[in-house]
């Protein structure tokens, strides 16, 4: 009896019990599905957040009063970077970014070139009207300069850019996101230049429309409308701080460029060569890796879900095993009867054992992939298949195959051909 001969006899044992050989599949499939479909919808999630931070620019820094802060759940713990180490300061420690400041460093710092932009950020959750058309209050109001969409990543797609005169004179006009616009002005944005929208109470002349950035579930980087910084103060609930925006050439100058960049804001700062700095400076893509590291934990989380439900899967299996043993204890002796041996015995049952558990393998990793893609299609990323995790599934449920079936086949192959003949 070969090895080709037990497993073509594996494979007809396993479709002849279909009712158990369907009851486990599903059990080992399930627990693939959990693994892969979680690992997949993770991976979606980080796709669509490195698209979403790309376009804000890899060649990128902004400098803050204070590191940023992001919410997660209802909004009550804060996901906070907290550098160790830093001894309290007394100097300007907490203290906001001044216009004044803001301006003097944009006007001094000459790095080879490099784009500076001074901005604030305005309220948000805000509602645009349009004659008798609103937007939901999901916008976000950002007071810029002539270099603000330039440097996080905007273009504009008609109309115009702020001028010298609009942030001089600090009046009424406004950029419209690409969500802004779609809602006000339908399938026609462009007819949105020139048209008077509020803002609350206040009346916005639009000067030009922004081009989507493809704002996603992670983000809502086209709920926005850009107005000039000296117009944003008007807002009651605008940031105390301004901020400020540095891009360079190419991403392999960020280090000196930020280098520089430090050194000449502490000379804004007034601090003293013994001072730590009392500000931060970020790269455009902290946020993502913060995001993406949090979605990293999750992983953990999936990896216990699959390996919980594969145990479970790995004893029922086994028993199920036993069961067919003590069901074909008269086959098990015939086989020996005519010269099989212990060896081909084992195959047979560990060969059954595998093709179940490869079987819920294979079932478990296309339902993954598929119900993890659901992720890739809101957040309209490309369909996304973990090979390594695909693989480490195939590996695992091998390895529980082996496992579950090891003692039912060599319980078949230690059975005395003659008492197994006799078993009724």
């Amino acid at each position: 009896m070969t090895t080709r001969d037990s497993l073509s006899l594996a494979w007809r044992t396993v479709r002849s019990n279909k009712l158990r050989t369907g009851i486990t599949v599903t059990i080992i499939a399930f627990g693939i599905m959990a693994l892969i479909g979680i690992i997949t919808a993770i991976q979606a999630m980080n796709q669509s957040l490195k698209e979403s931070f790309s376009s804000m620019g890899a060649n990128a820094f902004n400098i803050r009063f204070k590191e940023s802060r992001v919410n997660f759940g209802n909004g009550r713990g804060d996901f906070t970077k907290k550098k160790r180490g830093l001894k309290e300061k007394k100097s300007n420690l907490g203290k906001p970014i001044r216009k004044e400041e803001a301006e003097f460093f944009k006007n001094n710092y000459d790095f080879p070139g490099a784009k500076v932009a001074v901005y604030r950020r305005g309220p948000g959750a805000q509602e645009i009207h349009y004659e008798e058309k609103k937007t939901n209050p999901q916008v976000t109001v950002w007071g810029g300069d002539e270099n603000y969409l330039l440097v996080n990543g905007y273009s504009v797609e008609t109309g115009r850019n702020l001028n010298a005169l609009d942030i001089q004179s600090g009046r009424n006009v406004c950029l419209l996101g690409a969500n802004v616009a779609s809602k006000l002005f339908g399938s026609r944005p462009e007819r949105c230049v020139d048209k008077i929208v509020r803002v609350g109470s206040l009346p916005y002349r639009v000067i030009g429309l922004l081009k989507s950035k493809g704002s996603s579930a992670m983000m809502r980087q086209d709920d926005i409308i850009v107005t000039s910084y000296t117009n944003v103060r008007n807002f009651q609930f605008s940031s105390a701080s301004y901020m400020l925006g540095v891009m360079v050439n190419n991403v392999n100058e960020l280090d000196v460029a930020s280098d520089e960049a430090t050194s000449v804001f502490r000379s804004v700062r007034k601090l003293e060569p013994t001072e730590d700095n009392n500000f931060v400076i970020e790269r455009s893509d902290k946020f993502a890796e913060m995001f993406i590291g949090f979605l990293s934990s999750i992983t953990g989380s999936a990896g216990a879900i699959g390996l919980i439900t594969l145990i479970g899967a790995a004893i029922g299996l086994m028993n199920i095993m036993l069961v067919a043993v003590n069901e074909r204890t008269k086959e098990v002796g015939l086989i020996k009867a005519i010269g099989g041996k212990r060896k081909n015995v084992r195959q047979q049952f560990l060969f059954e054992s595998m093709i179940i558990s490869l079987l819920g393998a294979f079932f478990g990793i296309v339902l993954g992939v598929l119900v993890g893609n659901l992720f890739s299609i809101v957040l309209k990323t490309g369909f996304v298949v973990p090979w390594g995790w695909v693989i480490t599934g195939i590996i695992i449920c091998s390895i529980v195959g082996l496992a579950a079936g090891i003692y039912p086949a060599m319980k078949a192959a230690r059975l005395n051909p003659i008492v197994a003949l006799r078993y009724e």
